[in-house]
């Protein structure tokens, strides 16, 4: 297939899963992430042919533009972009949030993906290609302890569908991907690796793989191109919604 995809984080969870299922699909795969070592595992494990990875800090936008120029002719012609890295840092409340952690989530989420989609525009309107956002349902429904997470995949949310305004009649489709419980690293990194935490959270309650949503990306990724799903919601049965706080005086 005469396709090439640009995957963001694709050195663990939704990303790794991505490309693998890309790359099962026959796709070429531009990849990137901060580790290395685990950027250097995929090309061991499929070879350079129709992978090429970049390993920088999504959040440095010099390191970004170098890797962008950089990539071989034959991966150029980008097709679809999937802006998958981000995190969770964090569960306490905002009045004891870690203003840091907030700044981190905000430039990864936020700021890193609107710099390579506004970089990689031109390409993807001369190929008539997609955009697919990778969001939350902390976008729509929000949690104790999800402030600036929850804000900045709404922002994606937003974004995505002003993106769909201004690209009209240009052939780009995009969609903003919400999910809903995952097992992924997710929990991991949000925890500063709380083992623990993570286990609890997921124990018996079936939720999304990381597979799951590769499979949803990919079928996002082939519709027809008369087709754009402006958002899809995508949650594990046994998630559904809370109902509201109260708080009673004594």
């Amino acid at each position: 297939m005469d396709k090439t995809i640009l995957i963001t984080g694709g050195t663990s969870g939704f990303g790794a899963a991505a490309v693998e299922r890309f790359l099962r699909g026959g796709w070429r795969v531009v990849t990137t992430g901060r580790r290395a070592e685990r950027l250097q595992a995929l090309v061991d494990a499929h070879g350079s042919e129709r992978l090429h990875v970049a390993a920088f800090d999504i959040r440095d936008a010099d390191a970004m533009q170098a890797a962008l120029d950089a990539i071989p002719a034959e991966f150029a012609d980008i097709d679809v972009l999937v802006n998958n890295a981000g995190l969770a840092l964090g569960t306490a409340p905002a009045q004891q949030a870690d203003l840091a952690q907030w700044r981190q989530m905000i430039d990864t989420n936020v700021t890193a993906l609107v710099t390579l989609t506004h970089a990689l525009l031109p390409r993807l309107i001369e190929r008539r290609g997609a955009i697919l956002n990778i969001s939350s349902v902390a976008a729509t429904y929000p949690y104790p302890g999800g402030n600036v997470y929850g804000g900045t995949k709404a922002f994606v949310r937003q974004f995505s569908l002003g993106l769909r305004s201004d690209l009209h009649g240009t052939g780009v489709r995009v969609t903003s991907i919400e999910p809903g419980m995952a097992e992924t690293e997710f929990t991991l990194v949000r925890t500063g690796g709380n083992r623990a935490a993570s286990d609890t959270l997921y124990a018996g309650a079936h939720p999304i793989t990381a597979a799951d949503l590769a499979d949803t990306l990919w079928w996002l990724a082939t519709l027809p191109p008369h087709l754009n799903v402006n958002r899809i919601e995508v949650m594990p049965v046994s998630q559904s919604f809370a109902g509201f706080q109260v708080a009673r005086e004594d």
